[in-house]
């Protein structure tokens, strides 16, 4: 470490709090900062010495992110006070490589440990402690010493496996790239995976200028209020350090925005009216010594509380308040879908299934809060900040300050975490109010705290539905209705409110069938875009009712969903005939041995227990990739250097799941040349062309799609400008292209071709945008060209004394059509079941009441059970290579298989979603009350 990094505390602006010189080492070279005593070590170690490898997740202990050793023991850096470290010795994961990576960091790329990379340092810190102490942990001793530390994209079991199987890996990394043609179905480690587990990743908040001024956010502390400003520039005035507050009059475009724009009505900083807790009204900015000590408890803003309603029951009902004057009953939008006759078909059933269920809201939870910088270049504003949609940020940004989308520029930094809720604009349109307004960048990284309070949730729903059958357990008919709670603003409502009806029936036949969704506005929370987009809840309804119908008919409840399940040549609820690619029977016949043994295991257990019962649930899904019924293109861009690199121009956002590999797998095997020879151009709206926002597990399908098809493109043009047939391969040599075809070779010297202003000699650009059709009045038609399939087993146990759950297993086949990259597949699928374990037994964000990761409660390391996964490939045509998107498909079966293996166990079906020891208890009494 140099001595300018050392010194860097020392030239901060001096503040009313006493410094002291604190003298520690790190990494073992010796720093001495002077700072308050009482400052966190995490902001020492981030802002003054600028090892960013140190995340902030809570500031709280809650998260763990932020894990570093001192004096050879763990502990969480932003509870740690600078002056505690005086003398000591603190390492950080910067300091775990020592030349090359250990034998841990190596585990964690080989075993695909690391998704979005956010919460990896603090995983790495606390796993080499142990290591150090114990280098054959088993399963158990390696849960208990990273309890502390949260993930929320990884599901957990690979990074359990990467820690135990470490000593494998002692002298690093020992992993060779697939051959030429060979890299769809491999496992490369991440093209990203490195700067992941060294701490060299840049997240939102870790590249912040020097000379930024730090941005705070005044927010309502109330659901719904009127406001107004006393004398702000004379409070400005009285607090030093502060260049400026700013209000929604100092916006100088359009005070709106939204991600579909005939309902956008967002404003970024809210006008007279607040509408939800959390809802930001002025900006205050200044010197970031002075906003650190900031106190805004005496900002000059005055509120008046208002009437207020958090559920669609009370939002519709008859006189209620109108969030929004143009949307009548507080309904924002819906979606319908009708085909044959669903009441006729109920009527004449042989047998019928009802029922109700209620979830909550959920929260995104992941561990890097929104983060991010802006300043301007010439007469451009650029905004450095995480994000799932760098484009929509783009255009919205430009839209709120009155910029033409050409002269904003967004630059993605790595995101920790997404799940959608990262597809909205948030400070992005703030941070640059501030840039343009004084001419200096402008930072913000929001607290935990914000972060729930403002963002995005999972819609709550209130659904009924009515399933019935034939006397031969053939479904005829269903009817579902759902009222789904948007919040204060639309975000993704019309998405969740279109996309659910056609989801509703399953990846069942249902000849009749009538199902509506609606989108209700609140004072609570905005509900928008999170991993299924509605699906999960509607989900929910629908499986458990078809457990309802198995026991009733006296079947077998995985033979009934065999036996109902679509296959080739089947007709969607949208009257679409799907012609192949249809995999949810192959997933379901895969689980059938493992259902077998798991009824057999349970009933055994059931003999012999009564204190405790063991269940089996089963459940299905199915998921359309991509926008409902709209266009949804994807652009990709690949050339060739002159000094003979690949060069991938990727604007697919990867927020983990991997897209910056499996895209560039994909291109690697279209084009015929190894997956070695590509470097990234990663996205920015001013260099790479838009690939589209990532999400609705379009990523994969979409823009893998156009890189095949640039991939294809670009070898076109190589083999045409060297006159051979497409027989002949390609290979580079250095600043050399090797053009073979039979015995005879051609070379070209790439340094000889006239290169485009990007560099490149060769260059190919396409365009992908799957092919669907607008449904009609009554829903008809193609909304998506291609569905992922996917089918789980969930195993448990249930105290019927205490009403906890004990997870023991699940089994989760998915079809995949082409498993692109083997190991990521396998993390999406553990990510996604550990996010729906959370929806399912303890998730339930409520407002000012669970704003921070010490009340709000997601899986922990203990909380996730091995999971098996069994990777369906039944290929669709459409799809790159056959691929199709997986990401939030994984999520759906989750949660009804857990509520149908708690009702397995205890007879009773928990119908408010999350199951909690409470709801089940109950659920238990009330039955037993009714003997």
């Amino acid at each position: 470490m140099n001595e300018a990094r050392s010194d860097i505390g020392k030239a901060w602006p001096s503040t009313s709090m006493e410094r002291a010189d604190v003298a520690f080492q790190v990494n073992g070279a010796a720093v001495n900062v002077s700072v308050p005593p009482v400052r966190r070590l995490s902001q020492v170690l981030r802002d003054a010495l600028r090892l960013t490898g140190t995340k902030v997740g809570c500031d709280a202990g809650d998260c763990g992110a932020c894990t570093v050793l001192v004096d050879g023991e763990p502990v969480c850096a932003c509870l740690v006070p600078a002056a505690s470290v005086s003398g000591a010795c603190v390492t950080t994961v910067e300091g775990l490589a020592n030349g090359r990576l250990s034998a841990l960091q190596a585990s964690f790329l080989v075993h695909g440990a690391a998704q979005c990379g956010i919460c990896t340092p603090g995983l790495l810190v606390a796993a080499t402690a142990l290591l150090e102490r114990n280098p054959t942990p088993s399963e158990a001793e390696t849960q208990d010493a990273l309890g502390g530390v949260l993930c929320r994209c990884t599901g957990y079991r690979k990074i359990v496996a990467a820690v135990m199987d470490a000593s494998r890996h002692v002298g690093g990394l020992d992993h060779r790239m697939p051959t030429i043609g060979s890299a769809v179905g491999a496992s490369p480690i991440r093209l990203d995976g490195v700067p992941k587990i060294t701490g060299g990743e840049k997240f939102g908040g870790d590249s912040f200028p020097a000379d930024a001024l730090a941005v705070l956010v005044v927010r309502s502390p109330h659901h719904h209020a009127r406001f107004s400003f006393g004398e702000i520039e004379a409070w400005a005035k009285s607090h030093p350090g502060v260049a400026g507050v700013f209000t929604a009059a100092d916006i100088p475009g359009k005070n709106c925005f939204g991600v579909i724009g005939p309902f956008a009505d967002q404003p970024a900083l809210a006008e007279g009216f607040a509408r939800f807790r959390g809802e930001a009204v002025a900006l205050v900015a200044g010197e970031r010594e002075a906003i650190l000590d900031l106190d805004l408890t005496d900002f000059p803003v005055a509120w008046t509380e208002l009437p207020h309603v958090l559920q669609p029951t009370d939002a519709k009902a008859d006189g209620a308040k109108l969030i929004h004057q143009h949307r009548p009953a507080n309904l924002l939008t819906s979606g319908f879908v009708e085909r044959g006759d669903p009441d006729g078909a109920l009527a004449g059933a042989a047998v019928t299934a009802s029922g109700a269920i209620e979830t909550s809201f959920v929260e995104h939870a992941y561990i890097e809060p929104e983060a991010g910088y802006a300043y301007m270049d010439g007469g451009t504003l650029v905004v450095v900040a995480c994000t799932q949609a760098p484009y929509m940020d783009r255009d919205d940004t430009a839209k709120v300050l009155g910029l033409p989308v050409d002269k904003v520029r967004i630059v993605p930094t790595a995101t920790g975490g997404g799940f959608g809720s990262k597809l909205d604009v948030s400070l992005q349109p703030l941070i640059g109010l501030v840039a343009m307004k004084t001419g200096r960048p402008a930072a913000l990284a929001y607290t935990r705290n914000e972060s729930m309070m403002s963002t995005t949730k999972r819609h709550p729903a209130e659904m009924q539905a009515t399933i019935g059958t034939d006397a031969g357990g053939r479904v005829t008919g269903m009817v579902f209705s759902g009222d789904f709670n948007t919040g204060a603003y639309a975000s993704w409502g019309p998405t969740v409110a279109n996309r659910v009806p056609v989801h509703a029936s399953g990846p069942y036949v249902t000849p009749n069938y009538r199902a509506e969704g609606r989108a209700i506005h609140t004072n609570g929370p905005i509900s928008g875009a999170f991993r299924g987009f509605g699906v999960p809840q509607a989900t929910i309804m629908q499986e458990t009712l078809y457990d309802d119908l198995a026991v009733k008919l006296g079947l077998d409840r995985l033979d009934f969903r065999l036996k109902n399940c679509l296959r080739n040549g089947s007709e969607t609820v949208t009257g679409q005939h799907l012609e192949s690619g249809v995999g949810i029977g192959e997933c379901l016949e895969q689980l059938q041995p493992h259902w077998a043994r798991a009824l057999a295991d349970a009933k055994a257990f059931n003999a012999a227990h009564t204190a405790s019962k063991r269940g089996v649930g089963v459940a299905s899904c199915w998921y359309g990739c991509g926008n409902t019924s709209l266009p949804n293109p994807s652009t990709i861009k690949v050339g060739i250097s002159a000094s003979g690199d690949v060069v991938l121009h990727q604007g697919a956002v990867d927020i983990g799941q991997g897209s910056n590999t499996v895209i560039t797998q994909i291109c690697a095997d279209a084009l015929g040349l190894p997956l070695e020879k590509f470097r990234l151009k990663s996205a920015d709206t001013a260099i790479t062309p838009d690939a589209g926002k990532t999400s609705a597990s379009r990523q994969t399908f979409v823009t893998g799609k156009a890189a095949e098809k640039a991939g294809r493109a670009l070898r076109e043009k190589i083999l045409r400008f060297a006159n051979v047939s497409d027989r002949a391969s390609i290979a580079l040599d250095g600043a050399s292209i090797s053009i073979q075809e039979g015995d005879a070779t051609r070379l070209i010297e790439l340094a000889t071709l006239k290169a485009d202003a990007d560099g490149l000699v060769f260059v190919a650009e396409e365009t992908y945008d799957p092919p669907t059709l607008p449904l009609d009045a009554k829903g008809q038609g193609k909304p998506y060209a291609v569905y992922g399939y996917g089918a789980q087993i969930a195993e448990l146990e249930v105290d019927l004394r205490l009403g906890t759950v004990k997870l023991i297993k699940i089994t989760a086949a998915h079809d995949v059509g082409k498993a692109i990259n083997p190991v990521l597949v396998e993390g999406q699928i553990e990510g996604g079941i550990a996010q729906g374990i959370g929806m399912a037994l303890m998730e339930e964000y409520i407002p000012g009441r669970t704003e921070n990761l010490h009340d709000y409660l997601i899986p922990t390391i203990g909380d996730v059970p091995p999971i098996e996964h069994i990777l369906v490939e039944v290929p669709d045509p459409e799809g790159p290579f056959g691929a199709k998107g997986l990401g939030e498909h994984v999520l759906i079966p989750t949660a009804p298989a857990i509520l149908n293996a708690i009702r397995h166990a205890t007879g009773v079906l928990v119908t408010k979603v999350p199951a909690t020891p409470s709801r089940i208890l109950a659920a238990i009494r009330e039955k037993e009350a009714r003997r």
